[in-house]
């Protein structure tokens, strides 16, 4: 057999070919003789490599597009970003071109953005030169100081005095809010806990940001304005919750059930703050607040922190942007923490109070200002009296979310609020329960010795009616404002500021103000100071949430959380009403229209305030002579509308010269 064996030489290579000799015939039919001697696995593993193989082909531009994209990511972002720049650029010139009073708004903001981002610029390049030129200028003004605060103090003292003078000699009732005032930073610090160690610089410097705050919201053209502006634009950004509320629960409960109006809001913003907070829009301003109030008081970076923080958020979440540093706290910087819960309110819950019909500018004022004067009164009842760990340090960092995109953020955002709004919920059901069987329980306590109309709200307006007094409210609005600031303090704000939106609602409804014995509302300066001194978290029922909130995150101190909360829950309710006696001493009444045109031009079909105003004016201008002829005085003299306008506002209210 070895003879007959065939081969062929490889001519290339030289190799013996055994598929041209007998034996690896052979070897060849044994294996065509078992077709399935490859398993299926060897087959499969065959077919998947000629895939991922095809696969690495097609996708061999895109791994380099990759590649580029990594190894040039820096050029590729400066493109993208002025590509971005240069597309806002034309539509903002195409806003500005087409109607530039209504991009006004936007001329703001983008000279805002444009200003920090040029500030953070110059700082990052350049801060740390003008800081070594500016070093003789700042050894010099730290040589002068010890005698330079000392004229600074006399300067400002006597400007005080002078503004006070020239301002209330117009409108002596703004004295009252000023007394007020002091009586209540005396009343604190007679409840200082360590009175020789009070820092003064944090207290004056506290209240001095306070009245800055409220001199330029209050009594500036740029400040009112803005304010009201920014108070409109949230309400138009809350009026979007309709659109959700409306698809889930439909229109009948919206209109109808309170619930269904004001609570949803809640779900809103929480959803809203939290992608804020995902974006850093919300550390960002809250690092920029914190580091103003740091600069000028001396406060430490933590306590700073949170307080600030507490302008946008509530008293369970502020002490979260300082967590990692909770456990290091002094006794003094928890009461801070405590105290700026105690005094602001959440921006989530804000907006229910702005559904209400409770007025959005005011409410952000008060927040705003609230923050300065809880850190001062906070170091004026319980004064530093340890060596901080925190002392002069700057670099703290704020703790962020976990979310991994902005949806997830909405998402966790809107979640989050269900806790929130059930606890309102029940809340409300809890107090105003309560509050109906307290009344019931006093009026049978009443009748047994025939004091009729004994109730909770009569006991808080003799109790506080000094306070409410104080505060600048007219004697007879007094004991309204004290009923709203009873149920503040032992139930919660948010039954407050229902029952003065109802007093508020009535007024603009042009009610009259007595109905009997009983004052329908109070007037518009009383409305302004209830609102201040209703801002804030500072109740009875609070205790419980912050001492929940701060113990779950540092069990270890639950002591001393427990021995501070309540002088930093007094603080916080006195921070409250120090706001209402600013806002009552910059309050400036507004001026009553032209009645004789207003009323010569209504129709008289329904009542409002303005009506109720006018038709007061000419009440008070209208002379019943001896022989029974009706004249009239000031501008109501000449105007031929006198009598027909008399005769229609006989018809809605009631006065001696209807009699006539």
């Amino acid at each position: 057999m070895e003879d007959n064996r065939i081969t062929l030489v490889n001519l290339e290579e030289g190799l013996d070919n055994p598929a041209f000799s007998t034996q690896g015939q052979e070897q060849l039919h044994e294996k065509s003789e078992d077709p399935c001697s490859k398993t299926k696995e060897e087959r499969g593993r065959e077919r998947k490599g000629r895939f991922f193989s095809y696969w690495r082909k097609a996708l061999h531009p895109a791994f380099k597009a990759k590649h580029f994209c990594k190894a040039h990511a820096k050029a590729i972002r400066k493109v993208f970003l002025g590509l971005l720049c240069v597309a806002y650029l034309c539509y903002f010139a195409a806003a500005c071109w087409l109607n530039f009073q209504r991009a006004l708004a936007l001329v703001i903001m983008t000279a805002l953005v444009v200003f920090f981002m040029c500030w953070s610029f110059f700082q990052k390049h350049c801060g740390a030169k003008v800081l070594q030129l500016l070093r003789p200028c700042r050894k010099c003004f730290q040589k002068s100081w010890p005698w330079l605060k000392w004229v600074l103090c006399v300067v400002l003292l006597g400007g005080l005095i002078a503004w006070l003078v020239l301002d209330t000699g117009k409108n002596p009732k703004q004295l009252i809010s000023f007394a007020g005032f002091c009586f209540l930073v005396l009343v604190l610090f007679a409840c200082s806990k360590h009175h020789g160690a009070v820092s003064w610089r944090a207290v004056l410097w506290g209240l001095g940001l306070e009245f800055l705050l409220g001199l330029f919201i209050l009594r500036t053209t740029p400040g009112i304005q803005a304010f009201q502006w920014l108070g409109d634009q949230i309400q138009v950004f809350l009026s979007y919750t309709t659109a959700g509320s409306r698809f889930v629960f439909g229109n009948t409960l919206i209109e109808e059930v309170f619930a269904f109006q004001a609570l949803p809001i809640i779900v809103f913003l929480s959803c809203v703050m939290s992608v804020l907070y995902y974006l850093g829009v919300m550390q960002w301003l809250i690092l920029k607040i914190s580091w103003v109030l740091q600069v000028s008081m001396g406060t430490t970076a933590t306590e700073t922190l949170s307080v600030a923080g507490n302008i946008f958020v509530g008293q369970s979440e502020s002490p979260l942007l300082i967590r990692p540093y909770l456990a290091d706290l002094t006794n003094s910087e928890i009461h801070a923490v405590m105290t700026g819960g105690f005094s602001t309110i959440a921006g989530s819950v804000m907006g229910a109070y702005i559904s209400f019909g409770i007025d959005a500018a005011s409410l952000i004022a008060a927040s705003v200002m609230a923050a300065p004067c809880a850190l001062a009164m906070s170091k004026l009842i319980y004064p530093e009296v340890e060596e901080s760990k925190f002392k002069g340090k700057e670099s703290i960092r704020l703790s962020c979310g976990e979310e991994q995109n902005i949806l997830e953020a909405a998402s966790n955002g809107a979640a989050a609020s269900v806790g929130l709004v059930a606890n309102i919920a029940a809340n409300l059901i809890a107090f105003l329960a309560v509050l109906e069987f307290i009344n019931a329980a006093l009026r049978w306590f009443g009748e047994m010795v025939d004091i009729e109309g004994l109730s909770f709200q009569m006991i808080c307006s003799y109790v506080l009616m000094p306070v409410a007094f104080l505060m600048g409210a007219d004697w007879a609005d007094s004991p309204l404002v004290a009923e709203l600031l009873g149920m503040k303090i032992f139930l919660n704000e948010f039954v407050a500021y229902q029952q003065l939106a109802t007093y508020k609602k009535n007024r603009l409804a042009g009610l009259e103000e007595w109905d009997g014995n009983q004052k329908q509302w109070i007037s518009e300066r009383a409305e302004s100071i209830t609102t201040f001194a209703l801002c804030g978290f500072a109740n009875f029922s609070s205790i419980g949430i912050m001492l929940g909130a701060l113990t779950s995150l540092v069990p270890q101190r639950k002591s001393d959380f427990a021995s501070t909360i309540l002088r930093a829950l007094f603080t916080g309710i006195c921070v409250s009403m120090l706001n209402a006696c600013l806002a009552g001493l910059l309050y400036l009444p507004e001026e009553v229209s032209d009645c004789v045109t207003f009323l010569s031009n209504t129709n008289f079909s329904s009542t409002s305030y303005t009506m109720y105003t006018c038709c007061k004016q000419l009440f008070a201008s209208s002379v019943l002579g001896e022989n029974g002829t009706l004249s009239f005085t000031g501008a109501w003299a000449d105007a031929e509308a006198s009598v027909p306008c008399l005769t229609q506002c006989c018809g809605h209210y009631n006065h001696t010269a209807c009699a006539g």
